[in-house]
């Protein structure tokens, strides 16, 4: 379809954090969301300003009008974990940032189907809602660089591909959410009508030609801080993460030639204890004013139709939607991406480690 993350805890904190909510899980078995007997939510996402956004504009006001509902925070969102939890059969997370093809391609394996009757598609953007997950806000991966390093910036995507031109070290984030595939096949020729079926080979063949060039970071927090201290020169970075450059007051400047677009979603993993806690609680954070406040915070698009973000000046430098896009946009094909998602995820992890 074409159109014109206060957490600090990492990857042993998380198994600390685990241990100590299975001790626990077993006397907040009671699911309510209004009144009644106290329920902690544990919810993982991806860690640093995002998860941070998320804590002000969705958790606080939530537990200030359901005081009985708290959370407990973690990071990152790791599906192959929701796995490991479900087969043992000791699900320690209640609502987690995932891909929303991923939770298509596992509803009622990995995560639970949802009933939100709150939500009024109308009200929302499209595929908002899907039967295992709910969205909570649009990104747009844009193509950013550090204008010191090149005062006569680079104008198209062609040219983040281009070290002759423009040398240089490159980030990309790894999974597939943030357009890795997307973008060399935008550079390459291909049409962003035409991508879908993506060509998976192509795509990595034209990453093999500044691939010794690349930093090829795992998580969208490892590329915000390579570009923060300058160890790459060109990024194709979230609009939720690059703002947090151009709040630091960091050189950095877009390119708005095709911007990709992704839905970030959340969902419940199967077999939580706070099923319909945590539906109560997916179900408020769509709704206009903590859709708004997280487009404030974020940079990103609300999901909700009718949200009025007062947003910042360097939030409206990042504003997909709005006039600063020159440029044109793809959103990201769910349903590909569900039908395709674990042998695409395997060819991706063979070529990153070949």
């Amino acid at each position: 379809m074409v159109s014109g993350s206060r957490t600090a805890l990492a990857g042993a904190a998380l198994v600390a954090a685990a241990t100590l909510l299975a001790g626990c899980a077993s006397a907040d078995d009671g699911s309510t969301s209004g009144t009644g007997a106290p329920e902690k939510l544990t919810f993982v996402s991806y860690g640093g300003s995002g998860q941070e956004a998320q804590i002000k504009a969705f958790q606080e006001p939530y537990t200030a009008a359901h005081p009985n509902v708290t959370f407990a925070n973690s990071s990152p969102a790791d599906v192959a974990q929701v796995k490991a939890q479900v087969q043992a059969g000791v699900v320690q997370w209640d609502v987690m940032s995932v891909a929303p093809a991923a939770a298509k391609q596992n509803c009622g394996t990995l995560f639970e189907k949802l009933s939100v009757p709150k939500l009024d598609p109308k009200d929302l953007s499209p595929q908002a809602v899907g039967e295992c997950y709910v969205g909570n806000w649009s990104n747009a991966t844009i193509f950013g660089y550090n204008a010191a390093k090149y005062p006569e910036g680079p104008k198209s995507l062609k040219d983040f591909f281009d070290t002759a031109k423009f040398p240089g070290k490159r980030g990309v984030i790894t999974n597939l959410q943030n357009g890795i595939l997307e973008f060399p096949l935008l550079a390459d020729g291909v049409a962003p009508d035409k991508l879908y079926p993506i060509d998976v080979d192509r795509a990595l063949r034209k990453w093999d030609t500044i691939r010794k060039d690349t930093l090829f970071a795992a998580n969208v927090g490892a590329l915000q801080q390579a570009a923060s201290a300058d160890q790459v020169d060109m990024f194709l970075l979230p609009d939720s993460r690059m703002i947090s450059l151009l709040n630091d007051k960091k050189n950095v400047k877009m390119v708005w030639d095709t911007t990709v677009i992704t839905l970030n979603a959340l969902a419940v993993p199967l077999g939580s204890k706070h099923k319909a806690a945590a539906e109560d609680f997916l179900q408020s954070l769509v709704q206009p004013e903590p859709a708004a406040k997280i487009a404030e915070a974020l940079g990103v698009v609300p999901v909700n139709v009718n949200a009025k973000p007062n947003l910042s000046e360097n939030a409206r430098q990042l504003e997909v939607n709005g006039p600063v896009n020159t440029g044109k946009s793809v959103t990201q094909d769910i349903d590909w991406y569900s039908q395709n998602f674990d042998a695409v995820t395997t060819r991706l992890g063979n070529w990153l480690v070949g």
